[in-house]
């Protein structure tokens, strides 16, 4: 009877320790992600530990650098250009990717300060003419702006920008007074304290970017993984996807 009673927990305690999956997440999913991890927890009695970095970039904190050095995840989350690259350097297991949600690029003020009509071309131009000093994250939104949006409005050399490691540093910037203005997605916004959000950039100049998630070539924990990504993609899910600033991928 003892013998039977130690192998039940020896068995619990085995099982207990196999149900743990870690993330490593980038900001524009992180707040519904969030929101969500509580329930997939409670009814699923997994355990997820959770660390960040971003989708794209340099420095040694990038999804892509922590992963290269061996940091041990079962899953990313972040934008669909930053997974591309990790499923070409093999370091994603074969089919697993899942699409979360899409973001849109907003702008976010200091508070109290006027809120620029950035719904237009000549709008979000004459708004960043405007600012002493603009924050941009140095992953997907940045680059694309700094690459792409400034110098296709003429004003890469007339605008002071300071391109942060982070989403949450940017959006920082604003919050301390240090910028006059954040753009990145809206889900890296709406939730900030210290900030004020004033909407989407112009259509014309718009990067719609997909967060999606997938499983980490030689996760321990692929069952586990998967439940959670099917978790995050499911109708559940939406709520706190739209809440956030999002929208569910395919909807």
């Amino acid at each position: 009877m003892i013998v039977r009673l130690l192998l039940a927990a020896v068995l619990l305690h085995s099982g207990s320790a196999m149900a743990q999956v870690k993330v490593i997440i980038s900001g524009g999913f992180s707040t519904a992600y969030r929101e969500l991890l509580p329930e997939f927890e409670k009814t699923t009695g997994i355990s997820v530990t959770t660390g960040s970095g971003a989708s794209q970039g340099k420095g040694p904190q990038t999804i892509a650098a922590q992963l290269e050095r061996g940091v041990p995840f079962d899953v990313v989350i972040m934008s669909r250009e930053g997974l591309t690259e990790l499923i070409a350097a093999g370091r994603i297991l074969k089919g697993s990717d899942v699409d979360l949600a899409t973001a849109a690029i907003g702008v976010a003020v200091r508070p109290g300060a006027p809120k620029p009509d950035v719904s237009t071309v000549e709008g979000f131009r004459r708004a960043l003419l405007g600012a002493k000093l603009i924050a941009v994250p140095g992953s997907t939104s940045g680059i694309y702006l700094v690459e792409k949006v400034f110098p296709r409005l003429g004003i890469a050399d007339r605008i002071k920008v300071k391109v942060t490691e982070r989403g949450s540093q940017s959006a920082g910037l604003v919050a301390s007074g240090e910028a006059d203005m954040a753009v990145q997605p809206v889900s890296e916004l709406m939730s900030v304290p210290g900030i004020q959000y004033v909407g989407v950039i112009a259509d014309e100049l718009q990067l719609i970017q997909m967060f999606s998630a997938a499983i980490v070539q030689g996760s321990k924990q692929p069952a586990e993984a998967k439940r959670l990504i099917q978790f995050l993609a499911s109708d559940r899910a939406g709520a706190a996807i739209r809440k956030n600033g999002m929208d569910p991928a395919g909807k």
